[in-house]
């Protein structure tokens, strides 16, 4: 009799387990914890600007002004010095050379002793080359002319900072013939005063 006890309260106890109410999972999205866990983001707008920008649009503060073109244009910029041309005299060069000559080593004695009487000027110095060669050698010419002239002043007790050197190479010719004596006339350092 026990045994059958047993048995009954066995079956009712696998009766009473085979029925528990089931949990139905739902299927989830992926990244849908993600999003609930995320603060919700506004839609975006879009920006007027972006919009008129699309279409061609310019705003107002964003359009360049007559004024400004006409500026632009005429280089209405101030100069950073008032240039003096013709103080002094130029020195000329041997054909492809840039020693200093006899000659140039006097004027640039009598440019060294202005420069240091007028301490506040700043000088330029421009070295030009005859138009035989390649523009890029010239331009390298030049510039090797106007850094000899440069360093010649400096061991005059110049200061370098007030000397700046520009190469226009054969760019801006004197004489436009082509005689050896219009050459030499190109083969030049020239001098302008900057204040």
């Amino acid at each position: 009799m026990k045994k059958l006890f047993v048995c009954a309260l066995l079956a009712a106890a696998l009766i009473a387990a085979g029925c528990a109410q089931k949990k139905v999972v739902q299927p989830t999205q992926p990244g849908a914890a993600e999003q609930a866990q995320q603060p919700q983001m506004q839609p975006r707008s879009v920006a007027p600007e972006a919009t008129d920008e699309r279409r061609g649009v310019f705003r107002p503060e964003e359009r360049i002004t007559e004024q400004q073109m006409a500026k632009v244009e005429t280089k209405e910029e101030a100069p950073r010095y008032r240039e003096e041309r013709g103080l002094f005299q130029d020195i000329y060069f041997d054909y492809d050379q840039y020693d200093i000559s006899a000659e140039a080593k006097a004027v640039l004695q009598n440019v060294a002793s202005w420069l240091l009487k007028n301490t506040s000027a700043k000088l330029s110095i421009e070295g030009h080359c005859d138009d035989r060669g390649t523009s890029e050698y010239n331009l390298a010419l030049g510039d090797r002319r106007a850094k000899a002239a440069r360093d010649y002043l400096i061991a005059l007790g110049i200061a370098s900072s007030r000397i700046e050197m520009v190469s226009y190479g054969e760019e801006k010719p004197m004489c436009t013939e082509a005689t050896e004596a219009c050459w030499a006339k190109n083969r030049r350092d020239h001098f302008v005063v900057l204040r």
